[in-house]
């Protein structure tokens, strides 16, 4: 048995070592230049004041420019190389562009369309690279619907590559030299992104997953023999380990010391995958709503004019809908946002609660609210991370309402006042995952997040004891490998 252990650990760790090496180095440093994202913030930045002196036909004409077959899911107003322009999203993540001064659908998205949006978005040199399906930087399924993406690359002290949509003309990513640079020794290696748009893309996530199970193994295999070997009494060799090598006797006791904080980071990284849609309910969820459109409305030049009048300076436009009433929700470069009802000229800042209460209830027709909460600050489950790491491009916006219900899932929903979006939904087993995945991978425990950089210090110094097993073993690794190969040549001699 115990000499099945030892063979398991030892021919795991000359396959996995060199790899979890890579890994523990790559993680850190992800934790400060993570993937490539463009945020609300960076988008809404990028965008002039809508001029109503300039725009636009009405949204029912804009709505005639759509396919014929498609339904229309949501609608923005915004600006596109400077020019207002109506963007659609219609269903199985598509979207279409429709000029605001023609009312005519943007179709054929070209090179100098795309190198015009892009100068738009950053001022520099612009410069046309290539179009692309997909790239190392462009993984993410959500931008299947803007593919193929036009490469534009703004030049100046930090080149910065800019993605344009061919179905839109949007800028939808940008990748800045350090991104770039950090990111072929962080995210790039840190998710095996080298079998991503391959042959080997449609496997991608098996790989991870029975990658990170073989890692689990190994990882177990190690605290395990370790245990056995060592003694409180000291061997011959005058150490508690029997290893005469240093090297040997190394890996021993940093494996004792770091094993287990290993494989929870292992084990947490695998969770991240999903793997066999463990954290998958099976819950209903909150039906996808569709474009609302009021009988009477005001003209989207009046609406510009009415938000221009109360102060405020629109750089886009979001239909929205709260329950079964139509609002329009408005932003500016800074992020401030105000909401209009489509009728009457009368910017306010929020939705009250009871209206939001009864959205959310509608949202979960066969569950009862089992309780509210007004939520001001962040919590255990509510919380917003730094814009590089993996979260870090998602709103959690401040107050929120939480509703909880009592469906069998235990849902809770998030809404924004400002927007009436659910913002964020959990149920149990997404609850659990925040455990088995948030906490013990990348440490999302607010008192230590708000301690830095106590929580760079422990990531690190954890990392570099996960880092020094891999390199210890992978040496170890080799002496075998090598040592077997000599000998083998030796009989044949």
């Amino acid at each position: 048995m115990k000499r099945s252990l030892f063979l398991v650990h030892r021919w795991l760790g000359i396959l996995l070592c060199l790899f979890m090496a890579l890994w523990f180095l790559s993680g850190v440093v992800m934790m400060y230049v993570g993937y490539p994202k463009l945020t609300l913030q960076e988008r809404l930045g990028s965008l002039p004041a809508l001029d109503s002196a300039v725009c636009c036909v009405s949204v029912r004409e804009a709505l005639k420019a759509l396919p014929a077959d498609s339904t229309p899911r949501g609608l923005r107003l915004t600006s596109i190389a400077g020019l207002p322009t109506y963007v659609f999203t219609l269903d199985k993540n598509r979207f279409v562009a429709v000029d605001g001064q023609s009312g005519k659908q943007i179709e054929g998205v070209d090179a100098v369309k795309a190198t015009a949006s892009a100068h738009a978005f950053m001022p520099g040199k612009a410069v046309y690279l290539a179009q692309v399906a997909e790239d190392a930087w462009t993984h993410s399924r959500a931008m299947d619907g803007h593919r193929p993406l036009h490469v534009v690359e703004v030049q100046g002290a930090s080149p910065t590559l800019l993605y344009v949509s061919s179905a839109t003309g949007e800028v939808v990513r940008d990748a800045s030299l350090t991104e770039r640079g950090w990111g072929w020794l962080g995210a790039w290696l840190h998710w095996l992104y080298p079998l991503r748009g391959g042959w080997l893309d449609a496997w991608w996530s098996e790989i991870v997953i029975y990658t990170s199970l073989l890692a689990t193994l190994l990882g177990i295999t190690g605290i395990w023999t370790g245990c056995l070997r060592w003694r409180r009494q000291l061997y011959a060799n005058g150490s508690h380990s029997p290893y005469r090598s240093l090297w040997a006797r190394w890996h021993h006791k940093l494996g004792l010391v770091f094993g287990l904080l290993l494989v929870t980071w292992i084990v947490s990284g695998l969770f991240s995958m999903n793997p066999w849609k463990l954290f998958d309910s099976g819950a209903a969820r909150p039906p996808r709503s569709s474009l609302l459109l009021p009988q009477e409305s005001m003209s989207t030049e009046a609406l510009l004019n009415c938000l221009k009048d109360n102060g405020f300076a629109a750089s886009e436009l979001e239909w929205t809908r709260l329950a079964d009433s139509a609002f329009i929700l408005a932003r500016n470069a800074e992020g401030g946002s105000r909401l209009l009802s489509a009728s009457a000229c009368a910017p306010f800042l929020q939705h009250e609660q009871a209206a939001l209460e009864a959205a959310g209830a509608a949202l979960m027709p066969a569950a009862r609210i089992a309780g509210t909460l007004v939520q001001a600050s962040y919590d255990w489950h509510y919380y917003a991370r730094a814009q590089h790491t993996m979260g870090g491009h998602l709103e959690r916006p401040l107050p929120v309402l939480r509703l909880t219900f009592d469906d069998d899932a235990q849902t809770w929903l998030y809404l924004d006042p400002r927007s009436g979006a659910v913002v964020l939904r959990l149920d149990g087993h997404a609850r659990v995952k925040r455990w088995l995945f948030a906490l013990l991978h990348s440490w999302d425990w607010l008192p230590l997040l708000a301690l830095r950089p106590l929580w760079d210090v422990l990531m690190v110094l954890g990392s570099i004891g996960g880092l020094a097993i891999s390199v210890t073993g992978a040496l170890l690794g080799w002496r075998r490998l090598t040592r077997k190969t000599g000998q083998s040549a030796a009989q044949k001699n």
